[in-house]
């Protein structure tokens, strides 16, 4: 019987586990990314969460019902919007994990991406919009919540720096508010709808850079693994979902997914 050749010498755990990760990608049909704002920092872009460092540590988010209930809780989100807070996202470009889902995407391994993030930087790094489904909406346009027409933030940045607020649809007379979900309002039925019809049809999960404490979207790699799929976390921290994966990566977003699908 023929020796077993030996293991080349300097692999270490991590090689293996990104080596099992590449492997996993290739014997895939039906891909299905989901991502979180770990994604996103490695772009310049701070989450929301984290213990002392998160957005939501420093400033109280606006809630849905307050927003459509006082005007000064509108124009207070205005302020924030065109202020020194995250009007700087629109300096964000896509970093190497970006790019890695938009190579999935184009070579068509993957068919979605399901994404926490308002950032719209999927889309900036080439994922066609369809193809991209926003669960907390998108932090880069405004839409009128009664017609629902779509406004350019640069414009009502002019208005708001010109006459001191945002003032109402020009169509309708609608409430103006950036097209994100907030806290207290409903979650887009028809993304939903779209997420779980690709979960559904998925036989490789990923998610990157989500902490899955967020319901209910963090639901929907429990469905895919409870379906068959298997399901890698690539996530710096660990995550409720770890012990039901058949990987998991606690590594750096960029160079973990730029590795895996060859991308530099």
């Amino acid at each position: 019987m023929a020796d077993t050749p030996a293991e080349p010498p300097g692999k270490t755990d991590e090689d293996r586990e990104l080596e099992t990760f590449r492997a996993m990608i290739g014997a895939a049909q039906r891909i299905v990314v989901f991502t979180g704002a770990g994604i996103s920092t490695e772009s310049g872009i701070p989450d929301f969460r984290s213990p002392g460092t998160g957005l939501w540590n420093k400033i109280k988010p606006i809630e849905f019902q307050q927003f459509l209930a006082s005007e000064d809780c509108r124009q207070e989100s205005w302020r924030r919007r065109f202020g020194s807070g995250d009007s700087s996202w629109s300096d964000a470009k896509p970093n190497r994990g970006h790019l890695a889902v938009a190579k999935l995407i184009d070579d068509g391994r993957a068919s979605a991406v399901i994404t926490q993030n308002v950032d719209n930087l999927h889309q900036d790094s080439g994922v066609p919009p369809d193809q991209v489904i926003e669960l907390h909406g998108n932090n880069s346009f405004a839409k009128c919540l009664a017609c629902e027409i779509r406004y350019e933030l640069a414009d009502l940045r002019h208005q708001f720096e010109t006459l001191g607020r945002v003032e109402p649809c020009t169509r309708c007379g609608g409430i103006l508010k950036t097209a994100t979900i907030s806290f207290g309002q409903a979650m887009p039925e028809a993304e939903m709808a779209q997420a779980e019809r690709v979960t559904v049809e998925c036989d490789l999960f990923i998610v990157i850079g989500s902490s899955l404490v967020v319901y209910p979207a963090a639901g929907f790699p429990e469905l895919a693994k409870r379906l068959g799929a298997r399901l890698v976390i690539v996530n710096r921290e660990p995550t409720p979902l770890d012990d039901i994966a058949d990987l998991v990566v606690h590594r750096e977003i960029g160079p973990t997914m730029g590795y895996v699908v060859g991308v530099n």
